[in-house]
């Protein structure tokens, strides 16, 4: 039996439930996603940025930490993170964590016209402690989370027209992202600790997050269940420790729900899981030790296309965007060079799905004052 062959085996053989891939039909088993050609085709040679992109792809520098955003009086924030994109009449915006420490974290905004032209740059969450990543709301609101321990949710204006506020009964605890469930009217958050739990909140009244209950997911004789935190504010004892029998997930990273299923990577182990929501079962649809010179290690934000793909942000590893496709193959999308000691982060979609945006963490300096911000275009496929 083959090294793969084992793992596998010793994957099933678990209460972790068969590892299925996430294609169009969400009852497919079929192995966790294996290496394979991108759709794209193979990186081309670095462009003038210093990234690697397939043939018709260009990318463009954004914003860089420190510096004035081009075309506007706003110095973009050190350690850009976590993001997303909103529709703003007939242009979009683009918010992006921070995380700094101390109170410097926050989130600012890039605000586009219809022709990608940047028209404006803006703080939208100020006096925060290291936010990393966090998620959109489908009532056009950015949540951002505190990694920190006892750290908050916020609820932020991707506008800036209203203040940001803070969103205790999502609980205290080191927050990574959140991806929201609209069939299901609950919110879905990870937690960045070696012993974190999966947590959902299910708000009182849907769209309004002042009032709700946070539970966690439980296993228990291989069937999962969602248990009520009795103390969601974490002290004195911290959310994870008040569940027996809370599954454990190791360093929980990004999140990003679609069609049913939600999917979230763990740093720890290098995994991409999928939650069923539907079936109430979870499975690992991507782990680095179950293929063959695996291209994505470091896994850290995740997003997705409407046409199924997954891209998958690698904080470390070589510094790549992995696409992860509806077949299961998972391959480089594009590689950033000479930035060693950065992380990629805020994977994103414009609502038209045909810019990507990114950051890279700590930029070619490897200190948080050195991030950069970036854009790609190109022609990212709508059909399978």
């Amino acid at each position: 039996m083959d090294r793969r062959t084992f793992l596998r085996a010793a994957v099933i053989g678990t209460s972790t439930s068969v590892a299925f891939g996430f294609s169009v039909a969400p009852e497919a088993l079929a192995f966790p996603a294996q290496t394979g050609p991108s759709p794209y085709g193979g990186l081309r040679a670095a462009d003038s940025n210093g990234i690697m992109l397939p043939q018709g792809f260009t990318s463009r520098v954004l914003a860089r930490s420190t510096q004035t955003v081009s075309g506007t009086g706003y110095t973009w924030h050190s350690a850009p993170d976590g993001g997303a994109c909103f529709a703003n009449g007939t242009g979009w915006i683009y918010v992006s964590n921070s995380e700094m420490s101390s109170g410097s974290g926050g989130a600012s905004a890039l605000r586009f016209n219809s022709s990608g032209s940047i028209t404006g740059a803006y703080r939208i969450l100020s006096g925060t402690t290291r936010n990393c990543s966090g998620g959109a709301t489908p009532w056009g609101t950015w949540l951002s989370g505190e990694e920190t321990d006892l750290g908050y949710i916020w609820e932020a204006d991707p506008t800036g027209a209203q203040a940001a506020v803070r969103r205790p009964a999502l609980g205290r605890f080191s927050h990574e992202a959140a991806a929201v469930d609209p069939d299901r009217r609950v919110i879905y958050l990870t937690e960045d600790v070696p012993d974190g739990g999966f947590y959902r909140f299910v708000p009182t009244t849907w769209g309004n997050l002042s009032t709700g209950t946070l539970q966690v997911l439980r296993e228990s004789g291989g069937a999962l269940s969602w248990v009520n935190i009795p103390d969601p504010d974490g002290s004195p004892t911290r959310t994870r420790k008040q569940v027996s029998g809370m599954k454990i997930f190791n360093g929980g990273e990004g999140c990003y729900y679609r069609n049913g299923t939600c999917f979230f990577t763990t740093k720890g182990d290098n995994r991409v899981w999928a939650y069923n929501a539907v079936n109430n079962t979870i499975a690992i649809a991507y782990d680095d030790n179950l293929t063959s010179n695996p291209p994505l290690t470091g896994v850290d934000n995740i997003t997705g296309a409407t046409v199924g793909d997954l891209y998958v942000a690698e904080d470390g590893g070589t510094m790549e965007i992995c696409i992860i496709t509806p077949n299961d193959i998972v391959a480089p999308f594009l590689r950033v060079t000479g930035q060693s000691g950065s992380e990629l982060c805020g994977v994103a979609f414009n609502p038209a799905g045909n810019r990507l945006y990114f950051s890279s963490q700590r930029g070619t300096s490897g200190s948080s004052s050195g991030g950069i911000t970036y854009e790609v275009t190109g022609p990212f496929r709508t059909s399978l």
